[in-house]
């Protein structure tokens, strides 16, 4: 959110954060982020900077509040803790390349899951760049949160994930780890080839 028009004060209220509550510290920290806004303004760069930073720099703050004073979700506010400053400018990176072209396909599932087996602690931006290098197609980090969720490959990750912690995994863990049968919805028609329009030969039929 952007910041003009408000004063401190206004921007603590609209925020629901009493300022008799903060620290010193925390009041200085959070009027320099409040210039911060003013100077820069209130673009989606901007904020995510700043929210980067009262996220990692140990201020106290609650995210939530965090969260309301830069005019975010709570869920996306908590996602961006556990982002490092590289992950946060590749996002940044992402989004101004835009999507020129392309989506992602029910066909992607496959190749996506195979390098999940190899990749399993991938961040999103390496999935990304995996699907930009394989097929050619930039899309965003929301886009694909939908694609992994909905071909159950997000959760399947997380096994993984857990996984490769466990030094005692075999191959057969990690092989049940991804796209577990009772998590997958059922693949749509698309990843299905088409049937054939002529009748096969029938095999009573003798070659004469």
């Amino acid at each position: 959110m952007a910041t003009e028009g408000l004063t401190f004060d206004q921007w603590l209220r609209d925020a629901k954060i009493s300022r008799q509550r903060l620290t010193p510290d925390q009041v200085a920290l959070l009027e320099a982020s409040f210039h911060f806004m003013e100077r820069c303004g209130g673009d989606y760069y901007s904020r995510r900077v700043l929210s980067h930073f009262l996220l990692h720099c140990q201020s106290g703050l609650k995210v939530a509040q965090i969260a309301r004073l830069l005019g975010v979700s709570r869920p996306t506010a908590s996602e961006q803790q556990n982002v490092s400053s590289k992950e946060m400018v590749q996002a940044a990176h992402h989004r101004m390349a835009g999507r020129p072209h392309g989506k992602l396909l029910a066909r992607y599932a496959g190749p996506v899951a195979q390098f999940l087996i190899t990749h399993p602690k991938a961040s999103r931006l390496d999935i990304l760049d995996f699907i930009e290098r394989t097929w050619e197609v930039r899309v965003s980090t929301v886009a694909l949160y939908h694609f992994m969720k909905k071909y159950g490959l997000d959760s399947a990750q997380r096994s993984l994930a857990a996984a490769a912690d466990t030094p005692a995994a075999g191959a057969e863990v990690v092989q049940a780890a991804v796209l577990p049968e009772a998590s997958l919805p059922v693949p749509q028609a698309e990843f299905f080839l088409p049937r054939r329009s002529t009748r096969g030969r029938s095999s009573s039929c003798r070659s004469r």
